[in-house]
């Protein structure tokens, strides 16, 4: 992939879209630690552990964009991230174990590692989607940064208003997915030469994890059945 091209800035769209996609979990865990602070100090623990957070991050990426030129793990990799996709529309978004912390280094320590236990699948998708372009994933993820801070909380409140987005999200998600699984080198043999069955597989993949995903979410807003939402105003 060239610097700058039209696949280059395709990819670029795609990784800050999935960030706000997956942002919403982020969101709930900076409000969570940061809630019992005086307000005067919310925002440098929201900055500093949002940067913290961005630096760690942005080197796990690197890091996994260099295990994924492993053979076979750019398949595992996907397989992982079908699930996340899967998880995009079925996840309930539980986060009543993140503590509240009423000084500031606490609660910036507290995100940092929060967000590093919950940012696994970040990392995994943003290292598929980037090509595995070091720099993609550097630009993409720092492009991200002030979206996430600033703008989570308002696209929580969109997909809450607007269910349909989850489900393109996981849908941009699952092709990221399958996509990986074909371009991997072991199992060139099967996809190298064969397009149709390279678009086959991805139809399948995405097909598949928006229906699933779709009876799951149905399921679970059943009475009895988990709920696959909280609302973000109760972490506030």
């Amino acid at each position: 992939m060239e610097l700058f091209s039209a696949a280059f800035f395709v990819s670029l769209i795609n990784i800050i879209f999935i960030d706000l996609i997956l942002a919403g979990d982020n969101a709930i865990v900076i409000g969570m630690a940061a809630r019992k602070l005086p307000r005067k100090v919310q925002k440098k623990a929201i900055l500093y552990g949002t940067g913290g957070a961005v630096l760690l991050r942005i080197l796990a990426t690197l890091v996994v964009v260099w295990l994924l030129n492993i053979p076979w793990l750019l398949a595992i990799g996907g397989a992982l991230l079908i699930f996340i996709s899967y998880k995009v529309l079925t996840d309930d978004g539980d986060h009543d174990t993140i503590k509240a912390e009423s000084t500031l280094w606490p609660a910036v320590r507290t995100i940092v590692i929060a967000d590093a236990a919950m940012g696994l699948d970040n990392v995994i998708a943003v290292a598929g989607a980037s090509g595995q372009h070091m720099i993609l994933v550097v630009i993409g993820l720092l492009i991200s940064v002030p979206i996430v801070v600033w703008g989570s909380t308002l696209f929580i409140k969109l997909l809450n208003s607007f269910p349909w987005i989850a489900y393109v999200g996981a849908a941009v998600l699952a092709y990221t997915a399958a996509h990986m699984i074909t371009t991997e080198p072991k199992l060139i043999s099967i996809f190298g030469d064969k397009p149709m069955m390279r678009i086959s597989f991805i139809t399948i993949i995405v097909a598949g994890v928006l229906l699933l995903g779709h009876l799951k979410k149905r399921q679970n807003q059943r009475p009895g059945g988990k709920k696959t939402h909280s609302d973000p105003a109760t972490h506030s």
